[in-house]
């Protein structure tokens, strides 16, 4: 039975490379990531992915378009916006695979996506078996465009529908950290599962340490909460089970690029868990997929990298 996704964020244009040296061009972004990989781990179970983001007018939103086609995202949910451009940040990864980003995206399209009187997502939301955003969603959104959000995800978990927070938090983008609590608490508070990784959570709640963070996050309310942990196993709650269990990572002999392992989680997480498989299991092919990402370079790996995943 086919089941539909819609992902709402951000994708940007990537550099990489070395500065002032030979770079190529990409793209990639939180959300974006997951789109991919929850298309390629579902396809065989009939997950469609569906997009919903805001792009310009120019040259490069069509090349966008044209690749996100390719990479089998519907992107009837997509806002062209004229005047505006893809929002652009380049990654600078050190010897041990972690990365830092560099970021030009103040002025990019999908700000706007909540600029119509009525967006494609909420025209089609009616279509849609799950929504999935993170914390750089709302980061990326003005107050009014987060309202309008908060409302469609009430809206979808009224009628059943799967509302998947992750939590993705990035203090560069909020300009005020109280501010960005009270969205963050507003969607778990509206979410039916709730990802959580736990380090953003320690920085975002100000919490001295991550067993402080894990305690806390084990009392958010959504029905399902996963919480990650880095190298150690996934703990998760299921949806109608009070008790919490552990999900094992997988060792991985040397990390390349750590960018999309949360992303690629997410993609392998709910592939399985919206084709009917459970919780834990579904966290374990998580894990799997997330391993094998970043044992390779760029957000998105290539298909043939994972065929034995999907």
């Amino acid at each position: 039975m086919t089941k539909r996704v819609a992902v709402i964020g951000e994708c940007m244009l990537e550099l990489q490379g070395e500065p002032f040296g030979a770079m190529t061009l990409g793209y990639g972004g939180d959300t974006f990531n997951t789109a991919v990989y929850l298309r390629r781990c579902g396809a065989a179970a009939g997950i469609e992915v569906a997009y919903a983001t805001a792009l310009g007018e120019d040259s490069l939103s069509a090349g966008l378009l044209e690749r996100w086609r390719d990479q089998g995202i519907d992107t009837g949910l997509v806002r062209r916006v004229v005047d505006r451009m893809p929002g652009l940040y380049m990654i600078d990864v050190d010897a041990s695979g972690e990365r830092s980003f560099r970021y030009w995206r103040d002025s990019a399209a999908a700000r706007c996506y909540f600029d119509a009187r009525v967006t494609p997502l909420e025209a089609e939301a009616h279509g849609f078996d799950a929504l999935y955003l993170s914390g750089i969603t709302l980061a990326i959104l003005p107050e009014a465009g987060r309202e309008r959000l908060f409302a469609l995800m009430a809206a979808m978990r009224e009628r059943g529908a799967l509302v998947v927070f992750d939590n993705n938090y990035r203090p560069r983008l909020w300009a005020d950290r109280a501010v960005a609590r009270g969205a963050f608490e507003r969607a778990f508070e509206l979410a039916t599962t709730a990802l959580v990784t736990a380090d953003d959570h320690q920085a975002l709640m100000g919490l001295p340490d991550i067993d402080a963070a894990i305690a806390q996050a084990k009392g958010l309310s959504a029905p399902e909460v996963l919480i990650k942990r880095g190298a150690a196993p996934t703990l998760v709650r299921a949806a109608g089970d009070k008790a919490w269990h552990e999900a094992p990572t997988q060792r991985v002999e040397r990390v390349v690029d750590t960018t999309a392992a949360g992303d690629s989680f997410a993609g392998g997480y709910l592939a399985r868990r919206l084709a009917g498989e459970g919780a834990v299991e579904s966290a374990i092919h998580g894990n799997r997929v997330a391993a094998r990402v970043i044992g390779h370079r760029g957000a998105i790996i290539s298909a043939e990298a994972m065929g034995d995943l999907v």
